[in-house]
């Protein structure tokens, strides 16, 4: 079995910055892709971000190009989502992905059918 701990997220103001984590965990664990995604209220979910974990090859979203980014520490099963310039409309329910049967060989991380581990989720609110 796989977990997935998020960090907590929080409050933030407008243009301001947050990072999240994400610790997996659980027997033998092998990620060969690991991904963000966001759920704001009414919305649907979206991919936010993902990283290959062989190749730390990074694909994101086009609106946080430039702002976000998304890094990997191996040896700890620890994936980052460092966050800048934050807007309101990137309040949200992130949520941490990994891809254990390497669906990320087939499909593109962006796709969330390529995760099937999934993080509880942690709260982002960006007050303007």
């Amino acid at each position: 079995q796989v977990q997935l701990v998020e960090s907590a997220g929080g409050l933030v103001q407008v243009g301001g910055s947050l990072r999240l984590s994400c610790a997996a965990s659980g027997r033998t664990f092998t990620s060969y892709a690991m991904g963000w995604f966001r759920q704001a209220p009414g919305k649907e979910r979206e991919f936010v971000a993902a990283i290959t974990w062989r190749t730390g090859n990074t694909y994101y979203e086009d609106p946080v190009k430039g702002r976000f980014t998304i890094s990997r520490d191996n040896a700890k099963n620890t994936v980052l989502l460092q966050m800048n310039s934050l807007k309101p409309e990137e309040t949200a329910v992130y949520y941490c992905a990994a891809d254990t049967y390497r669906g990320s060989y087939t499909y593109s991380p962006v796709v969330s059918d390529v995760y099937d581990y999934w993080g509880q989720g942690t709260q982002v609110t960006v007050s303007s």
